[in-house]
Order: structure tokens, then sequence, then C-alpha cells
């Protein structure tokens, strides 16, 4: 059932174990010579991983222009090489499952008895080859279809034998659509992988009616792997090769247990570590384990984007800039940007939870930060939403 022990080990033993992996890691980021990631002080504990700074994309796409293709990061075992928007280049590894998404496959039920039809590109970015690497890693067979030529994908599908879809939650159904079309039985897909959007409902429901089992995990091309659901469905368990930390959005400030924060990753990748890593994703922990009997901690899936940079009057908002209004004065608690339109302007009032009454202040700060004028609201402590959004547009498009 388990892909392996790591997977049902106790808290404490994964904690001693990913800290033994990372220190060594942090050792050669401080050996870096252009030292891009800076890493100051000593880590004794995963809860100091507070201590460490955020990497953001931009920083990462800036590092990577001046020192190509990488940015200095130390890279070992590295045969392919791809590129996402932005540019941004990841690497990829000759190690089996580099990107660890086998345990998400072992977790589906794909095994050595099945023929995985993988749909995901195997172009320019690393999709199509995470899935096939996790497919090798479990046994299976793998079809690389890629997205597109559905007729020709039907048709392969009944050819081959094929058993599990591997892709995005919707293409599945326009294959099944198609093969329907064209009368065509694909009952023995069984089992669905899917990533890379959203899966709603009413779309698993509908993969069950056929059924179809449906799981979906989460990944980026930067870290690969982070968390992946079980047979149980119920939320998202954490890869065993990820730390993850769920912050207040533009900090690396860790929320309370259950609020809704950005997604940090560090990888334990020995090939490409990155620390703290910024997915720009929004989720949270859920409480409890797994009732597959997985141990490790458990997230609820993708809950927005925490980059929720806005343009105001021409100029733009950014969650980094609530932080620091928020860090200039220690009696508030957290900051609320809403943007609104009143029929003539952009309006902009921010939402403050605090003990003061300076209002005055704090228009002051807002205008020194954010380059704005705007309307201040005092709450008392624990009203605003624990929702990870800090800068809220209810404009109307007209």
């Amino acid at each position: 059932m388990y892909y392996d022990d790591l997977e049902t080990r106790s808290a404490d033993a994964r904690e001693a174990d990913q800290l033994a992996q990372l220190l060594p890691l942090l050792d050669r980021v401080r050996a870096l010579e252009n030292n891009c990631l800076t890493v100051d002080g000593e880590i004794q504990s995963l809860a100091d991983l507070p201590r460490l700074p955020v990497l953001r994309k931009s920083e990462l796409s800036k590092w990577q222009a001046q020192d190509p293709p990488f940015g200095g990061l130390l890279t070992q075992n590295i045969t392919r090489v791809f590129q996402s928007p932005g540019p941004i280049y990841e690497p990829g590894g000759s190690t089996p499952d580099w990107w660890r998404f086998g345990r998400f496959l072992n977790a589906a039920g794909i095994g050595a008895d099945d023929v995985v039809q993988n749909t995901f590109s195997y172009h320019f970015t690393p999709a199509g080859a995470m899935f096939e690497s996790a497919a090798n890693a479990v046994g299976a067979r793998v079809f690389p279809a890629g997205p597109g030529q559905t007729e020709l994908q039907v048709q392969a599908a009944l050819a081959l034998g094929v058993t599990a879809y591997a892709g995005t939650p919707d293409y599945l159904g326009a294959i099944m659509t198609k093969a329907d079309d064209m009368g065509i039985d694909l009952s023995r897909i069984t089992k669905a992988a899917v990533s890379g959007g959203p899966l709603f409902p009413v779309v698993r429901q509908a993969y069950a009616d056929r059924g179809i089992t449906c799981l979906q995990c989460y990944g980026t091309a930067d870290v690969g792997h982070i968390a992946f659901e079980g047979p149980d469905m119920d939320g998202m368990i954490l890869d065993e090769g990820v730390i993850v930390e769920i912050v207040v959005p533009g900090t690396g400030t860790p929320v309370e247990p259950g609020e809704v924060g950005e997604v940090l990753v560090t990888s334990l990748n020995p090939d490409y570590p990155l620390i703290r890593f910024a997915t720009g994703d929004l989720s949270a922990v859920l409480p409890g384990q797994s009732a597959c009997g997985r141990t490790n901690t458990r997230i609820a899936g993708w809950k927005g984007r925490a980059d929720q940079a806005t343009k105001i009057k021409g100029m733009f908002v950014r969650p980094e800039q609530v932080a620091r209004l928020v860090e200039r004065h220690p009696e508030v608690h957290r900051a609320r940007v809403e943007v609104d339109h009143d029929g003539k302007g952009d309006t902009m009032t921010v939402t403050l939870e605090t003990d003061g009454d300076n209002v005055e202040l704090y228009a002051a700060s807002i205008v020194e930060v954010m380059k704005l004028r705007a309307k201040v609201a005092l709450v008392p402590q624990g009203t605003l939403p624990r929702d990870g959004i800090v800068i809220s547009d209810v404009r109307k498009a007209v």
C-alpha cells in the first residue's frame, strides 16, 4: 500500500531525518561563490527556518540571468534543462524519480500492471518528464502522448491497452468524450493521476461514474512534487522530500495553525537545493493525519494565489508593502487592503487590526510605504478573516 517506510514514520523521526538532510545543503549554499542565497545564523531545528530569507521567482530569474543557467546554485547529475515563462530555467536529473512523483502514482494505485497515457507536455517544461520518471519508478509502462490530437489519443489508448491517465484534470474528459463519439470503449482506464489545474468535484464524480478513480497532486517545475492525495482524498499529504511552511503572503512569517497563507518549499534534493522557495500559491495546514495511515502533514490544496499585486491609480500595491506597513507599528497585528471604484476613480481602504488609535500616523505610513492615500479603518485583533488575502480587489469590470 505504501511507497516506502518514510510515509508511516513518526513526526520526530521525520523531522530528525529532514534536518540531517537540510544542514549540509545549507553549508553548500553558504559556500556559493556569488552567495545568491544568503543563509545567516545557525539552524538547530526546522522551527528555525523562518530565520532564513525567502527565495522568490523574481530573485531566481535575476540570479539565473547573472549566472546562467541556474544562478550559481550547485547542481550535479543534471541531464536536462527546461524553460518556463520568465524565462526561468529548471534542471532535470539523471537519478531515478528525480522529481519524486512516484510516491503520488503509487498512492493512485498505479503500478507494474499499468500502461500510463502521459498527456503532460514534453516540450520546454518538465511535466512530461516528471510523470514519465514517476511511472518508471512504480514499474508502469508509459505512452508519451503529450497534449492534443485527441482522436489519435483515443486510438492509441485502445490499441495499447491503456489503464491509467496522467495529465490535466479536464483533458481526460475530452479524451473520454471523443471516445464516446467514435464508439470506442476505453473502460480499461480506471486510474487517473492529475495536476496542473483545478479538479472540481463534479469533474471527479463524472470520472467516478465511468469507473475511474481520479487523484490529484501538487508540484512545481522548480521543486518537483510537493503534496498528493491518498486514496481517502482527505487533503493533500506532503511529500517526504520537501519541507513546507505556510506564511503570511509577502513575508516569511508563519501563520497560525489552520490559517491560509503562502506555501514556501525547501527542497531536500541534493542536486538542486532551493531553500524557502515561494511558490506564490495559497494553502493551509489541516489538523490530524490522513485516514490512509500516511503520517506526514496534510495541506488543504490550492486556495488561490499569494501574489495579489494590484494596480491602483496607476501604481502597484504588493503584499510585501502591506507587510512592511505592519512591521512599522508593533501594535498592528494584521492589515488588509481593499480596492474599489466609486464611479469616479479608484479608492483604497486599509483595515488594521491594532490596539492603537493614531489614524493620522497610520495614514502617513501608508503614503510612505505604498505611495498612495487611503482611508484607514481600525478594528480589534482577530477581526480580519484568516484567508490569506492581504489585498482584496472588489472593483467591478465595466
